[in-house]
C-alpha cells in the first residue's frame, strides 16, 4: 500500500559485469523484471553496435520459427499451450544446439512441403488428363475421325456443330486438334483469340469439370474447363499452342483412336491410385513431424524472444577502454537493489566468472522515472490515474483514493440496483475466470478494455448497488421491503373518487423515518419528480464540496514530503479556508435546513413554510443582500447568520491577496537572504557517503535541498519540487496570478460542474422508468395466451434495450463524467503528473504483449 500511496523511491546504478556473464546476467535481471536500463551508445547506428550480429542471429531464428508456425496452422495441427514452466534464456551452448535444431526442422519441413508440392503437381496433371480423356469421349467418336479426312475450302464457322463439320470435309488434308485444360474464368477469351487468329478456321468444343481441382502451391480451388480445338494445317497448330501458352492453358496428349483413349485412362487411373497413396504416406509423415514440433514451438518462440532481447539490451551497454569490462546504467527501485545484486551473482555463477559484477549506486539531478508497484486489483485503477498524466516523482498518487471515490461518484449517477446486480454480476464472471480468460490473447480493442478493467465494473457495480438501494431503484421500481411510513387519513370514498389526493406531512406520516433509503410510497407520488431533484442536487453539492476539500487537504501531504512548510502557509491556508468559507458553509447551510425547518415544528418560523432557498441565501451572502421574508418569517436560519455571512466573505476576500502576494514576497525576501549568506558554505557541502551495510553496493547520497531531490514542482500543490530560483521575479507572480485566478474561479467552476451527479442519475432513472412503461408494459397488459407469448418476445426487447442503453451508453456516460471529476475537479488541486513511467526490462512484458523493442 505504501508504493500506491507515493512511487517507491528510485536509484540511479552503474553497473560493471564482464563480458563473459554480460548475457546470463542480463538474462537474469530479465527474470526479475526490476531494472529500466538507458542507452549508452545513443550516438551510435544501430548497425555499429557490438552485438548487433547476434541480434540478427535471433532475427533468422525468428524467421525460420515464423515459417515453422505458419506451416503448422497450415496443416491445422493445434499448437500446445503454454504451461506454467516458462523456460528460461537458453545459454550460449544451447543457442548453437537450438539454431542446429532449427536449421534441420525448417530444412525437413521444406523438403516435405516441396515434395508434396511436386506430388500433388503430378497428381493435378494425371487428373486433368484423365479429364480430357474422359470428356472427349462426347466431342468425337472413332467413325467421325476416320471420315475427317479433308477440310472444304469454305470457312467452317465456329457456331457449326461437330458432326456438320466432319460432313463437309473434302479430301485435301486430315483434320488435327489439341485437347487441354485451361481455367473456367478465360475460356470466353480463349475461345474469341482462336477465332480471330485462325478467321474462323478452328472449331472448339468445351466441357467445364464438375469438381473443382486444388492448386498445388496455395491449396486454394480451381474451377477449369476442358477443351479440344479443331484445326487443319501445321501452321494454325502452332499458332493454337502458342495462344494456350498465353493463357496457361495445359495440353494433353489425346490419341484419336477410341481404344488407345480407354487403354490410356486405365494407365491414368493406375497412376493416380499409385500417387494417391503415395501422397496419403507423405501427408502422414509430414503430420507427425509438424504435430512434434508444435509441441516445442511455444517453448522456442519465449527463448528466442528472450535472446533477442537480451541482446538488444546488451547493445545499451557501453564498452570501457580495456575492453574487460562492461558498462551500463539504469534505473532501480531501491528496495529491489538487493534483488538486482542476487541476480548480477547469479549471472556470474553460471558461467564461472571469478570476477563478480558491481553496482555502484550513483548521484544525478535528472528526475527519476516513476514506479508504482500495482497488483491485478489496483492495475485499473492505477491506469486511470496515468492516462491523465503519469505522477511526478514521489508524489501523492491519486490512485489509492481513487479506488473508492471513482465507483461512489459514478454509483450517485448510476443507482439502480437491478442495472448495479447486472454490471457487477458481468466483472464478477471476468474476475472468477481471469486465468482463462487472460490466456486468450484476443486483438478485440473493446474485449481488451472491459477485462483489463475488470475491477473498476465490478465495484463500479457494487456501490450502484447500494446507491440503487439508497434510492429504492431497481429497473425503475421501488422494494416495499419495511413497509412506507406514510398513511392515507381520508375515507375510501375519498380515495376513490379523487385521482390526486394531497397527504399532509403533519396529520399523515409515522413519527418513524424510515429504516433505509426512500420511501416507497414517492413510487406513487405526482411530485416525485420535485422531490428527487431538490434531495440529488443538494446531495450531488454536498459529496462535490467534501470530493474538493479533500483534494485541497492532499496537497500537504506533497508540501510536507517535499519539505515546503511555507506553501502549507501561502498556499494551503488560503485555499483551504477561501473553499470551506464559500461552499463548505453552503453545504453546512443544507444540513442546517434539513434539521430546522419540519412541518412538525410548533414555531411557525421554522416550518415547510418560512424554509429560505439555500442558493438565493448563497447568492445574497455574495451580494450582501438582504432576503425577501415572508410575513411571520425570519430570513436567518439561526442568530447572527448575516454578520457570520459577512464575517466569512472578507476572510475570503482576504485570501485572494494571501494566495497572490504571499509565495512571490517570500521568494523575493529568500532571495535577499541567500544574497548575504553565500559566502558562507559547508566545508562537507552537505556530501554523505553511505555504505549499504552487508552487500558489495555502493552508495554515493548527496542531501537534497528543500525543493526535492530530482522533482518537478511549482504551484497548484504539485507533487515535484521544481523552485523558481532560477526565474525572475515578474514570471513568478504572473505564474502566481495566473494559479490565484484559476483556483478562485475553479472554486465556482468545479462546484457547478458536480450537479452533473443530480442531472445523470435523475436521466438514468427517467429512462428506465420510460423503458419499463413504454415497452415491458405493453406485455405485461395482455391477457391469456397470446399475453403469455407477447410478454415473452417483449421481454426479450426489453432486455435488449436495458442492456444496450441502460447499461451501457448510460454506463459509459457515467464513467466518463467520472472520468472528469476525478481529472479536473480532484486531481487538479493537488496532482501535477509530470513524471514519466518505470518501463523496466521484464522478460513478463515483453511475452505478454509480444513486441521486443
Amino acid at each position: 500500500m505504501g508504493s500506491l500511496f507515493r512511487s517507491e523511491e528510485m536509484a540511479l546504478c552503474q553497473m560493471f559485469i564482464q563480458p563473459e556473464a554480460a548475457y546470463t546476467s542480463v538474462s537474469e535481471l530479465g527474470e526479475t523484471g526490476a531494472v529500466q536500463f538507458r542507452d549508452l551508445n545513443s550516438g551510435v547506428n544501430v548497425f555499429q553496435r557490438k552485438f548487433v550480429s547476434e541480434v540478427r542471429r535471433c532475427d533468422e531464428l525468428d524467421r525460420k520459427l515464423r515459417y515453422i508456425e505458419a506451416e503448422v496452422k497450415k496443416d491445422g495441427v493445434i499448437i500446445a499451450e503454454l504451461n506454467d514452466d516458462i523456460p528460461k534464456a537458453p545459454n550460449p551452448r544451447e543457442i548453437i544446439d537450438l539454431e542446429a535444431h532449427l536449421e534441420k526442422t525448417e530444412n525437413e519441413i521444406l523438403e516435405l512441403s516441396q515434395n508434396e508440392v511436386n506430388l500433388k503437381s503430378n497428381y493435378m496433371e494425371l487428373t486433368e488428363l484423365r479429364q480430357v480423356l474422359e470428356n472427349t469421349q462426347g466431342f468425337f467418336s472413332d467413325q467421325e475421325i476416320l471420315n475427317l479426312d479433308t477440310m472444304r475450302n469454305s470457312i467452317i464457322p465456329i457456331e457449326e456443330g461437330a458432326q456438320q463439320a466432319a460432313q463437309q470435309q473434302q479430301s485435301r488434308g486430315r483434320l488435327g486438334f489439341v485437347a487441354g485444360v485451361i481455367q473456367r474464368e478465360r475460356i470466353f477469351a480463349f475461345e474469341r483469340m482462336l477465332w480471330r487468329i485462325s478467321r474462323g478456321n478452328v472449331f472448339v468444343r468445351q466441357a467445364d469439370l464438375q469438381e473443382p481441382l486444388t492448386d498445388p502451391s496455395s491449396g486454394h480451388k480451381i474451377y477449369k474447363t476442358v477443351f479440344v480445338a479443331f484445326f487443319q494445317g501445321e501452321q494454325l497448330k502452332n499458332r493454337i499452342k502458342k495462344v494456350c501458352s498465353g493463357f496457361h492453358a495445359s495440353l494433353y496428349p489425346c490419341p484419336s483412336s477410341h481404344n488407345e483413349r480407354q487403354e490410356m485412362v486405365k494407365g491414368v487411373r493406375t497412376r493416380l491410385a499409385d500417387l494417391q497413396m503415395v501422397l496419403n504416406q507423405t501427408e502422414d509423415h509430414r503430420k507427425r513431424v509438424l504435430v512434434s514440433v508444435a509441441k516445442e514451438l511455444p517453448n522456442w518462440n519465449i527463448m528466442v524472444k528472450k535472446m533477442k532481447a537480451i541482446y538488444h539490451t546488451l547493445n545499451l551497454f557501453n564498452m570501457d577502454v580495456t575492453n574487460k569490462c562492461l558498462i551500463g546504467e539504469c534505473w532501480v527501485p531501491v528496495n529491489d537493489l538487493p534483488i538486482v545484486q542476487k541476480a548480477l551473482s547469479d549471472g556470474s555463477a553460471a558461467v564461472g566468472s571469478t570476477i563478480p559484477s558491481f553496482l555502484n549506486v550513483i548521484d544525478t539531478n535528472e528526475p527519476p522515472p516513476t514506479f508504482n508497484r500495482t497488483n491485478r486489483f489496483t492495475r485499473g485503477f492505477q491506469n486511470l490515474i496515468d492516462a491523465y498524466g503519469v505522477a511526478s516523482y514521489r508524489e501523492a498518487n491519486p490512485a489509492l483514493y481513487t479506488i473508492i471515490t471513482f465507483p461512489f461518484l459514478f454509483a450517485i449517477m448510476f443507482g439502480d440496483l437491478g442495472h448495479g446486480m447486472i454490471m457487477a454480476a458481468f466483472a464478477a464472471w471476468m474476475c472468477a475466470f481471469e486465468r482463462k480468460l487472460g490466456a486468450k490473447k484476443s486483438n478485440n480493442e473493446i474485449w481488451n478494455i472491459f477485462f483489463g478493467g475488470r475491477y473498476i465494473i465490478l465495484f463500479m457495480g457494487l456501490f450502484s448497488m447500494y446507491t440503487g438501494l439508497i434510492y429504492n431503484d431497481i429497473f425503475s421500481k421501488s422494494m416495499n421491503i419495511f413497509g412506507s411510513t406514510w398513511f392515507v387519513t381520508y375515507n375510501e370514498t375519498t380515495v376513490m373518487s379523487n385521482k390526486e389526493l394531497q397527504l399532509n406531512p403533519t396529520t399523515a406520516t409515522a413519527e418513524e423515518v424510515y429504516p433505509i433509503g426512500l420511501d416507497p410510497v414517492w413510487q406513487l407520488a405526482t411530485n416525485k419528480i420535485i422531490f428527487l431533484n431538490t434531495y440529488k442536487m443538494k446531495l450531488s453539492i454536498i459529496f462535490g464540496v467534501i470530493h474538493m476539500l479533500f483534494g485541497v487537504c492532499m496537497s500537504v501531504v506533497n508540501h510536507l514530503h517535499f519539505r515546503r512548510p511555507m506553501n502549507i502557509v501561502l498556499e494551503f491556508l488560503p485555499q483551504i479556508i477561501f473553499l470551506a468559507l464559500m461552499f463548505g458553509y453552503m453545504s453546512f447551510l443544507m444540513f442546517i435546513k434539513w434539521i430546522l425547518y419540519s412541518a412538525k415544528n410548533d414555531d411557525f418560523k421554522y416550518s415547510p413554510t418560512c424554509a429560505p432557498s439555500v442558493l438565493i441565501t448563497f447568492i445574497n451572502m455574495v451580494l450582501f443582500k438582504s432576503s425577501d421574508v415572508v410575513e411571520g418569517c425570519d430570513a436567518n436560519m439561526f442568530e447572527g447568520q448575516e454578520s457570520v455571512q459577512k464575517t466569512f466573505i472578507f476572510i475570503a476576500l482576504l485570501c485572494v491577496p494571501w494566495m497572490l502576494l504571499g509565495k512571490p514576497i517570500y521568494i523575493l525576501i529568500s532571495r535577499k537572504n541567500k544574497g548575504h549568506s553565500k559566502f558562507n558554505g559547508d566545508i562537507n557541502q552537505g556530501m554523505e557517503l553511505t555504505p549499504e551495510p552487508g552487500s558489495e553496493i555502493i552508495t554515493t547520497q548527496l542531501e537534497t535541498s528543500d525543493n526535492g531531490t530530482g522533482g518537478h514542482g511549482g504551484g497548484g500543490g504539485g507533487g515535484g519540487g521544481h523552485g523558481h530560483e532560477d526565474e525572475p521575479f515578474s514570471e513568478i507572480f504572473i505564474h502566481q496570478c495566473i494559479h490565484t485566478i484559476e483556483y478562485v474561479l475553479s472554486t465556482i467552476s468545479h462546484t457547478a460542474s458536480y450537479l452533473r451527479l443530480w442531472a445523470l442519475s435523475l436521466a438514468h432513472a427517467q429512462l428506465s422508468e420510460v423503458l419499463w412503461n413504454m415497452v415491458l408494459a405493453l406485455g405485461l397488459k395482455q391477457e391469456g395466451y397470446t399475453g403469455a407469448v407477447f410478454i415473452y418476445l417483449i421481454f426479450w426487447a426489453f432486455s435488449f434495450l436495458t442492456l444496450a442503453i441502460l447499461v451501457l451508453m448510460e454506463g459509459l456516460s457515467a464513467f466518463l463524467h467520472t472520468l472528469r471529476l476525478h481529472w479536473v475537479e480532484f486531481m487538479s488541486k493537488f496532482y501535477e503528473g509530470l513524471g514519466y513511467i518505470f518501463q523496466p526490462f521484464s522478460f513478463k512484458t515483453i511475452l505478454d504483449s509480444d513486441v521486443v523493442d
